[in-house]
Order: structure tokens, then C-alpha cells, then sequence
């Protein structure tokens, strides 16, 4: 009986209970639909956790930042608007058939966040990097804090760029004690200004940073001190009535930091992009000077880009972003990309056709060079 009953047939009857096949199909039916109606919501609740996801990918940011080849500039051309990149009067300078690349790396701003999908993008691509942001914006510093310290150090950097070019070109440079910081809350705001060089105070020469402090301690608080400083090409007479010093009350002060200035005699301005800033321009820039005022010409019609921060005496120090700014520099062209020999390391098996030149100085740059253009061996390599 049993086994009949499990072997029923559409128009049989079940269990013997004259009860039609049918209900048996709308049991079914049922069954199906009241299966049908939560599935419907869970499709429709996965859906929206994989846009949620999506938007989280688009949206969302993460404390990274990318890093990605920036623009390079030609820096002994002219800009859109015909003006020198490098503007030098009081020597005589030459026109250059060749480029001397300064290269740069495309980072997210400090007022911008990066999300993780662009990460991701980022990370995945050889010429693209992906970094901590505190590696770049240290906590606590604000978008102007960062962006007026970018600027600081592409000053500087000018500064002492102009200083190695002008010093390995044979031209005379002299030291001098700076002004490079004035307190916003001491007597001397509003009066001195960074930049300032101190060639006397008190009627006294000033040869060193040693001669300005010791002169400034010889006074009482309260007591005028007279500084003779050359601003730009003219000379001014300042006086400046001394306070406490904060760390010794007994102590004079004029609230201003002292650091080594420089002075020549030719008039040297840039006309870079204001959007680039730090420091690592400086061998591009010494190179460019020394291009322009050299005795002999030294680029001739080569396509060099080159990167890395330079101290007065003409000293290459490494830099970050090396690849992205090698890749900048074989998009825009340049065929001989000098790498500052603390960098080697980081283009170890890096691929590009672009030639890289191990240097450490501003003096080996000119001497490898010089070799390429006489077709020499020799040339060191990263």
C-alpha cells in the first residue's frame, strides 16, 4: 500500500483519501512562492552592500597619497609668456640649442584626499606610487603651513643653486650673515626682513653670524642697535630697539634668526611655475646657470633632464620620486637624465631607454658631460 500511494500519478488519488492530484500541485505553488519572496530581498539587499562597496571604493578616503610623473620645464627656454625661465643680468649669457629638463612628480595635494579605488590604480601602475600621507604631510601642519615650507625651500634652493653655478663658473661669491627669519611678536618685525645680508651693525663690519650676535650682546635691553644691510641692490640703515631675549630676561634681543647669506654680483630671477615648490630642482637649476654664464658651452644640442637638491658648494643630494621623474622626463623627450648617486639604488632594474648618469656633485655633472658630448668612456652610471 504503501508503495502505491508514493507512485501516484497526476490524476490518481493519494494515501487512498480521494483528495485530487491539484492539491497536491497548489502545495507546490505555494511552496515555491513563499520561497520566492525572501529571495527577492536578499538579491535586492546583496545589491545594495556591492554599490555601498562601490561607493566606498569611489568615496572613501584612506590616509594615502599617489605620486605620479609631474611636468618637466626646460629651464634655459622661455615660459608662455616669453620670459626667460632663468633670467640673468649682469653678465653676459648665451642662447642654448639643447634643454636642461627640471622634472617633478604629481602628488595628491595636502588639501585633497585620495580614495581607495584611485589607490589601487595607482598601485598597480610602474610608473605610479603609493604612499603613506603622513611620509609627505606630517600630522598637525596645515595646507598653508605645507605649502609656504614647499615654497621656502624652492627659494632656498634657487639661492643656493645660483651660489654652486656662479662659484664652479668662476665668479665671485662672498658670504655674509642673512637675515632668514624675523619674529612675528619682536622689534625687528616690520623692519628687517628674510633676505636681509648684515654688512654692519653699529658701524662694525659683519663678517660672520659669530660678529652679529656678538654685537647684538654687548647692548642692554632696551638699548637701539643699528643695522647696515643690502636688500635686493640698495643698502638701508635700520635701527632696532632691543627686548628680553625669552630664554634670559637679563638678556638682549631683536628677534631674528641669522643664517649664512651669499653675495654676487649678477641679478638672477626665475620665472618657474609658481605650483612647483621644494627642493629638488637645485642640480637642474645650477646646471642651467652654469650653462648660461660658463665660459665655454657646455649642453650644445644634448636633451638632459636632471633631478636632485644641491647644497652652495655644489654638493648633489638624493632625492624621493626618482622613477616617476625619470618617466616625466622620457615622456618629454630627454635622452641623458643625471641621477644623484644616493638615488642608483632606487632605479636598480628600472626600465626606460633614457640614459641615467651617476652623479654627486655639481662637478661631476659638468665633467660627464663633457665626456658624452667628446663621445668618451667613462661616464659613470647608475
Amino acid at each position: 500500500m504503501a508503495t502505491m500511494s508514493e507512485s501516484t500519478t497526476p490524476n490518481s488519488p493519494a494515501h487512498g483519501s480521494g483528495t485530487p492530484a491539484t492539491t497536491s500541485t497548489a502545495v507546490d505553488v505555494e511552496t515555491r512562492r513563499g520561497v520566492r519572496f525572501p529571495t527577492r530581498w536578499t538579491a535586492i539587499s546583496s545589491a545594495l552592500v556591492v554599490l555601498l562597496c562601490v561607493l566606498a571604493l569611489i568615496i572613501v578616503p584612506i590616509p594615502f597619497v599617489a605620486r605620479s610623473p609631474g611636468q618637466t620645464v626646460n629651464l634655459i627656454s622661455t615660459n608662455e609668456q616669453s620670459r626667460p625661465m632663468i633670467q640673468i643680468d649682469g653678465l653676459t649669457t648665451r642662447h642654448s640649442e639643447g634643454e636642461v629638463r627640471m622634472t617633478t612628480v604629481s602628488i595628491t595635494r595636502a588639501d585633497a584626499r585620495l580614495s581607495l579605488a584611485e589607490a589601487l590604480v595607482d598601485h598597480s601602475r610602474p610608473d605610479h606610487d603609493v604612499l603613506e600621507r603622513e611620509t609627505i604631510y606630517p600630522p598637525g601642519r596645515s595646507v598653508q603651513q605645507v605649502n609656504d615650507e614647499e615654497s621656502y625651500m624652492m627659494d632656498t634652493s634657487q639661492r643656493d643653486a645660483a651660489v654652486a653655478a656662479l662659484r664652479a663658473a668662476g665668479q665671485p661669491v662672498t658670504e655674509m650673515p642673512m637675515v632668514s627669519a624675523v619674529s612675528a611678536a619682536g622689534p625687528a618685525h616690520g623692519k628687517l626682513k628674510p633676505g636681509d645680508l648684515i654688512e654692519k651693525v653699529d658701524g662694525k663690519p659683519a663678517a660672520s653670524l659669530v660678529d652679529v650676535g656678538k654685537a647684538v650682546r654687548e647692548h642692554a635691553v632696551g638699548d637701539t642697535v643699528v643695522f647696515m644691510v643690502l636688500r635686493g641692490s640698495a643698502e638701508k640703515t635700520i635701527a632696532v630697539t632691543t627686548v628680553s631675549s625669552v630664554r634670559d630676561r637679563r638678556a638682549p634681543a631683536v628677534g631674528i634668526t641669522v643664517d649664512t647669506g651669499y653675495r654676487y654680483a649678477p641679478t638672477i630671477t626665475y620665472a618657474i611655475p609658481e605650483d612647483i615648490g621644494g627642493p629638488s630642482a637645485g642640480l637642474a637649476m645650477a646646471l642651467s646657470i652654469y650653462q648660461m654664464v660658463a665660459p665655454n658651452d657646455l649642453i650644445g644640442s644634448l636633451r638632459i633632464a636632471a633631478t636632485g637638491s644641491i647644497s652652495p658648494d655644489g654638493n648633489v643630494i638624493a632625492i624621493g620620486g626618482i622613477q616617476e621623474k625619470i618617466a616625466g622626463a622620457e615622456r618629454d623627450g630627454s635622452k641623458i637624465f643625471l641621477v644623484p648617486a644616493g638615488n642608483c639604488r632606487d632605479v636598480s632594474g628600472f626600465d626606460t631607454s633614457v640614459r641615467l648618469v651617476k652623479v654627486s656633485s655639481l662637478k661631476d655633472a659638468i665633467a660627464a658631460i663633457q665626456k658624452i658630448r667628446r663621445g668618451g668612456t667613462g661616464v659613470p652610471h647608475c
